[in-house]
């Protein structure tokens, strides 16, 4: 399962009411992702402890609130989940994830969080992603003079640049994203900058539309925007 509880307050938590495919986890130096539908339990390596998690998956509305993919007696209403999410990202509340299936118990907030309604039963497919939450730091005056604990940087960012990609047979905005990024979990945001291509190519072979880049098809150039 997984939780999210708000630290400091016992009464204010999310039970997510079903598991999404797979959740990727990053530490500093590389990406893992974690199949658990298939796998069934996965626990990440003794020792490390992962910078960021994301992962996407869906919200199902009442009408499908007994599906087997849904945690028995866990079900919440699509928009209750949203609403309780955006709020903590939104107030960059500090939280506890918890996913049992991996291992994991972490101080997180919502880095980001999007969703998007389709069908005809009030679901919400959604994607979200954390950052651990690093302690506050305090310094002394002495500390602060001395530049104590500071961390002295001499590089410099370089610039970032958009990339192309052309779809290939197989391929998914999934698939796309974790290729390009690392993780799957900014599909969207390759949707969004490429919605007129994605929609205009749809069309062309008589989809009505692309139900939000699920259809893509082979030749299609994309621009895959910079991190």
């Amino acid at each position: 399962m997984i939780y999210l509880k708000e630290k400091g307050n016992k009464k204010s938590k999310l039970i997510f009411p079903s598991m999404p495919e797979e959740i990727s986890a990053s530490t500093n130096t590389n990406y893992q992702t974690y199949s658990l539908l298939n796998r069934g339990s996965v626990m990440i390596p003794k020792g490390i402890e992962p910078e960021k998690i994301s992962w996407s998956s869906e919200f199902f509305g009442k009408a499908k609130r007994n599906e087997a993919i849904v945690i028995k007696n866990k079900w919440v209403a699509p928009q209750t989940c949203k609403k309780i999410l955006k709020k903590w990202q939104k107030q960059a509340t500090i939280l506890t994830l918890i996913v049992t299936e991996m291992g994991v118990n972490l101080d997180v907030t919502i880095a980001d969080f999007e969703t998007t309604a389709y069908g005809a039963y009030g679901n919400l497919k959604y994607s979200i992603s954390f950052q651990k939450s690093e302690p506050l730091r305090v310094y002394t005056d002495s500390e602060k003079k001395t530049g104590t604990g500071k961390k002295k940087t001499t590089e410099r960012a370089s610039a970032k640049k958009n990339k192309s990609y052309t779809v290939k047979t197989g391929d998914n905005l999934w698939k796309i994203s974790k290729k390009m990024y690392g993780s799957g979990a900014k599909w969207k945001k390759i949707y969004d900058s490429n919605k007129t291509t994605i929609e205009s190519a749809a069309k062309k072979r008589g989809k009505k539309n692309s139900d939000y880049g699920h259809w893509i098809y082979p030749g299609t150039k994309l621009t895959i925007p910079a991190a």
